[in-house]
């Protein structure tokens, strides 16, 4: 039995089954959560409940959080109620979200304030790989840290790579989601033209997965595509969130994005109409509406 308490404090989609993760690996868990249901689910299957981030803090001997955006993980973290509040000197904090390089460090610098050690560890592989423990761990913060956070990141992900110091985690995040919001938005593109050409999607989808086309989005998110099923996996609003720090990142370093920039604006119109709480695969009805056309499969032969 792991000898950790674990601080829990964000049971979102992605945290809830990371969580629920730990807590099967064995690892004693103290959560907190704005929703109070998500956080009696817990407590019914054997966990406990905190008030604030600081009586987590005081409980556990290592908090992780996973959070929507910036602000949050500085309120969780730098309130007066806070994680740092109740930090301890040799305590690891983990945070988990996808959130600015700058806020990281931030974090990490009032952690090393109060004797504790901070990592910044964002993940890719969505609703899925957090339910089935396969994601992929982006770590920034000291070696140290790192090492010692490895047992719970073998829990959550499995691959598990150390980048560098505080905010290198969130860089190869904002990496990452550029990557993947460009790849969304080409499978789209790809689906719509062989739709409206008379090819069926879904054995499209078949045959590039093959070859060098192929990428995890069809994989993970084919079903999403072909069925129009844009329950949410990863929200797309979280998405233009994660967008917009790479824009600012790369202004901030005078790195030219034209394509970033291109669907950043594809997820701002989505949102703008409403649709934020969809899936990011929904980046598909902003093709299929300027084309006219909607994907449908076709019937075997």
């Amino acid at each position: 039995m792991p000898e950790n308490t674990i601080g829990f404090i964000g049971l979102g989609i992605m945290g809830a089954p990371m969580a629920a993760n730990l807590r099967t690996a064995g690892y004693p868990l103290v959560v907190h959560n704005r929703s109070r249901a998500k956080v009696e689910e817990f407590v019914r299957d054997g966990g406990e409940a905190a008030a604030t981030p600081k009586e987590v803090a005081e409980r556990s001997d290592v908090v992780i959080t996973m959070l929507p955006d910036s602000p949050d993980v500085e309120r969780v973290y730098l309130a007066d109620d806070g994680v740092i509040a109740g930090a301890s000197a040799g305590m690891l904090l983990i945070d988990m979200s996808s959130i600015a390089p700058a806020v990281a460090r931030a974090v990490a610098e009032a952690a090393i304030g109060v004797g504790a050690d901070a990592l910044d560890a964002p993940v890719s592989g969505g609703d899925v790989g957090a339910r089935d423990g396969t994601l992929s761990i982006m770590v920034g913060g000291s070696e140290t840290g790192f090492e010692r956070a490895r047992p719970l990141f073998e829990v959550l992900g499995k691959t598990i790579v150390r980048l560098g110091e505080a905010g290198a985690g969130q860089t190869a995040k904002a990496c990452n989601q550029i990557l993947v919001a460009v790849t969304i938005e080409a499978v789209s593109e790809a689906l719509v033209l062989a739709s409206k050409a008379g090819v069926d999607p879904e054995r499209l989808l078949e045959v590039l997965s093959g070859g060098l086309a192929g990428n995890k989005v069809m994989e993970v998110r084919r079903r999403n595509f072909l069925e129009h099923d844009f329950t949410p996996g990863f929200k797309l609003g979280l998405h233009h969130k994660d967008l917009g720090i790479a824009l600012r990142t790369a202004r901030e370093l005078g790195v030219y994005v034209p394509t970033t920039a291109i669907v950043d604006q594809m997820l701002a119109a989505l949102e703008a109409a409403g649709d934020g709480g969809l899936d990011h695969s929904a980046l598909l009805t902003v093709i299929e509406r300027e084309s006219a056309h909607r994907i449908t499969t076709m019937p075997a032969d």
